[in-house]
């Protein structure tokens, strides 16, 4: 059974973060409920995250989780599994509607267990090990598994251990994809796989020219869309569908959904093209669903499925785009407000739901403002920019407005935020000028700071005036 989270008046004081590293005796002790109540006294920018509504975490906790269903609707390998289809095809039939994708053009595997299982899955199934991929590189906004490796050669992801990656790049003038590099080395790669999307790329993506590139060297264009498929379901970003053979997202990012993953992949006739037989049709759906399993998962987690349904129906409703709109507006506020202040943005903005701070002009390294952040109530992500070498002590910060503006905030809320991470960075610097540079020397006793204190009271009473969604279906935002 879900547990619902108690009451919490606006006058009760804040919960200590101390309160997270409880020791419970028994499943129902108080633990598990401080941290919601931990994370409403705070302020939430990781661009990953958002907070999911009641009814998703009822279907996570229901007893679908006890069945077990290896195999696809109506090929199961165990009995028993007549709801647990229905089930599957339910949520099969809300992703491709809820990314407006005609059924005979379009499939869709709903069973991948997160993202990058299912970016790993795709790969099984589109390429033979060792064949080439080129995907956005790590310090330029792109992700792990799209095949990344460090300056110095080390494979860090299974992607680039088991297929040959050469990673493109952003502009170091603009940092905006560098489409001109990218087809120049495209063409004396010759990747049989180009994948687009990232983890912190703040402009939308020239899909055509994608295509068009692909088309070129003889390549298959897989979209990663995780960070972004709520737009793409609320029609606010350009389609990737248009020009993509597959795409793979996440479910619980900007989507709001549980934490999930799920491939769509090109289906029936393939249009006519020079050099191609009459007929010819799109292979990848039997190749990517036996990707999925039995290559590389067991069974699929049904509780999972039925709650990525339930977040896919509600995707589809017009208080969603209305919430997916705000997000942007949001971002733009934020980012805004930063750059008044005289702060390095990349690409000097966004155009989706995260702005990436370049803090390099003032000397700091991401790590650090993460952690006066942290203890100031405020949780962001340390992340790489262009020209980065290290992803421990990187030269920026992330942050994404899809947690905040789903507990109701607006662009004047973001504004504020804004000016708390002023506050933040100010306290970074005078640390910094008091102890050095070194990390290590950064941090003592850090948490004694007075001016941190001071601005945790702050950020703590202006978060706490927010509702928290998730708990009562009565407190979600943007709701029809």
């Amino acid at each position: 059974m879900a547990m619902a989270a108690p009451h919490v008046s606006h006058s009760q004081p804040p919960v200590g973060r101390a309160a997270l590293f409880s020791h419970p005796t028994t499943a129902q002790s108080s633990s598990p409920l401080r941290l919601p109540l931990l994370r409403r006294t705070g302020i939430e920018l990781i661009a990953s995250e958002n907070f999911t509504s009641l009814a998703v975490m009822e279907a996570l906790g229901s007893p679908l989780t006890n069945k077990y269903s290896e195999g696809m609707p109506g090929a199961r390998y165990y009995g028993g599994n007549e709801v647990i289809d229905e089930v599957e095809e339910l949520c099969r039939a809300r992703a491709l509607k809820a990314f407006h994708l005609d059924p005979a053009s379009w499939g869709v595997n709903v069973q991948p267990y997160s993202g990058s299982p299912a970016n790993f899955a795709a790969y099984t199934g589109l390429l033979q090990p060792h064949e080439r991929i080129m995907g956005l590189d790590l310090p330029s906004g792109g992700h792990l598994t799209h095949g990344y490796y460090t300056a110095g050669g080390k494979k860090i992801s299974a992607t680039s251990i088991y297929f040959e990656s050469l990673p493109y790049k952003v502009s170091s003038d603009t940092g905006y994809v560098d489409y001109d590099r990218l087809e120049e080395k495209a063409m004396d790669f010759r990747p049989k796989l180009i994948i687009c999307g990232g983890s912190a790329y703040p402009r939308d993506w020239d899909y055509a020219r994608l295509r068009a590139i692909a088309d070129k060297c003889g390549a298959m264009l897989l979209c990663d869309m995780a960070h972004i498929s709520g737009l793409v379901a609320a029609q606010e970003a350009t389609n990737p569908f248009e020009y993509s053979d597959v795409v793979t997202t996440t479910t619980h990012k900007s989507l709001r959904g549980p934490r999930s993953g799920m491939i769509f992949y090109r289906k029936g006739p393939k249009p006519t093209k020079k050099g191609q037989p009459e007929g010819a049709l799109y292979d990848y759906e039997d190749k990517i669903n036996f990707a999925v399993f039995p290559s590389l998962q067991g069974g699929p987690h049904n509780h999972q499925i039925a709650a990525l349904a339930v977040g896919l129906k509600q995707a589809m409703s017009p208080g969603f785009k209305a919430y997916i709109q705000q997000v942007k507006a949001n971002a733009v506020a934020l980012g805004n407000q930063l750059m008044r202040k005289g702060y390095k943005l990349v690409t000097d903005g966004t155009e989706n739901h995260l702005v990436l701070w370049d803090l390099r002009p003032l000397g700091l390294s991401g790590n650090k403002v993460e952690k006066v952040c942290d203890l100031s109530s405020i949780t962001l992500n340390k992340n790489a920019v262009f020209g980065d070498s290290s992803a421990l002590a990187p030269g920026g910060v992330r942050i994404g407005t899809p947690a905040m503006t789903s507990r109701g905030l607006v662009e004047k809320d973001f504004v504020k935020i804004a000016e708390y991470l002023h506050q933040a960075v100010v306290i970074c610097l005078n640390v910094q000028k008091q102890r050095g540079k070194r990390y290590n020397d950064f941090t003592v006793d850090l948490e004694k700071n007075e001016d941190i204190a001071e601005l945790r009271a702050e950020v703590e009473k202006f978060a706490i005036s927010f509702e928290m969604p998730g708990f009562r279906v009565s407190d979600m935002k943007y709701k029809d």
